[in-house]
């Protein structure tokens, strides 16, 4: 059971639509706090974009997701969890990011994973575009190598873009297996697809052993099959869950910077983490949401409500 510190604002008693946001209407806790030695899981903002190639606006992203994520409420509608009471949850905050440079940006969102860490705290990562990954792996990953199950329209495993340049968010998981941050042959990828530049990124996950599940063999195995297959694959290891916002069909998502036509809908985007409940997970993230791209607001309400999903599988 839960402190009731740590409990969200009702609607019953503060609107949703009144008050700070925070991440669920969760307590605000900063590092320094010192209720921070009680956080069990701490949801956590990175509002940069300097891996972004094409489309930016996932800086933006942190902000809208807390705002959307009031709407959610005490209890999953679908699995019954009743997250806030099983652990003690809280807003951490944003990391501080340097937005005229990558590298710097890296090693401060690294330093702040690294304290969330030693405090003991799982955390719950809203990006940010893909890149954010890579920084908060080198600080979960510091000791050994994790597992993790990737849901996404990319790979992101490429080498470099423009010639040569080796950080951008589709490269970050090629640098994690370089780095000994991830077990490659306890990695697995769902949802590819799109069109390429080349089967670079292909050839990579092949030779290293990471499991691509594309788009065509998603849809015609289905949700519980290819689920099943991805938990056997990381077993009861040490998992990272990375879940891009455009793994979701642009019909539901929009709001992105790279959208491939032909993923998953609303609900399948739901199911998919719903069947993580038995994987153990350090640390999750859900990236690339972009409001510019998406003026309703509802690819970030999407994402609160996989952010929420996240949290019910999370919890003990």
């Amino acid at each position: 059971m839960s402190d009731t510190y740590f409990q969200p604002v009702s609607g019953f008693d503060l609107p949703r639509f009144a008050g700070i946001p925070t991440f669920m209407r969760l307590p605000h806790v900063a590092l320094d706090d010192p209720k921070i030695k009680d956080v069990d899981i701490g949801l956590i903002g990175v509002p940069w974009d300097g891996g972004t190639t094409n489309r930016p606006g996932p800086r933006h992203g942190p902000r809208q997701l807390r705002d959307m994520s009031t709407m959610m409420r005490a209890q999953n509608g679908g699995t019954g969890v009743r997250p806030f009471e099983l652990a003690n949850c809280a807003d951490l905050g944003d990391v501080a990011p340097n937005p005229a440079d990558l590298m710097a940006t890296m090693a401060r969102v690294t330093a702040f994973y690294e304290n969330v860490k030693a405090a003991g705290i799982r955390p719950l990562t809203a990006g940010g575009d893909h890149l954010t990954s890579l920084p908060v792996l080198r600080a979960l990953a510091k000791d050994a190598p994790v597992s993790m199950i990737h849901f996404d329209s990319h790979t992101d495993l490429f080498d470099s873009y423009f010639g040569g340049t080796r950080y951008t968010h589709g490269t970050p998981f090629r640098r994690a297996v370089e780095e000994g941050l991830l077990d490659p042959k306890k990695v697995v990828q769902i949802g590819i697809r799109g069109t390429t530049y080349d089967s670079e990124d292909r050839d990579f996950a092949e030779a290293v052993g990471i499991r691509v599940i594309p788009i065509e063999e998603f849809h015609a195995r289905g949700v519980d099959d290819v689920m099943q297959e991805a938990c056997d694959i990381v077993g009861e290891s040490e998992t990272y869950i990375s879940y891009d916002i455009d793994f979701v069909d642009p019909s539901f998502a929009p709001g992105t910077g790279t959208p491939e036509i032909g993923g998953p809908n609303s609900y399948q985007a739901l199911q998919v983490v719903r069947a993580l409940d038995k994987v153990n997970i350090i640390g999750a993230d859900l990236v690339e949401v972009s409001p510019p791209f998406d003026q309703s607001g509802n690819t970030a309400f999407l994402g609160a409500s996989i952010i929420f999903e996240l949290l019910c599988v999370m919890v003990p």
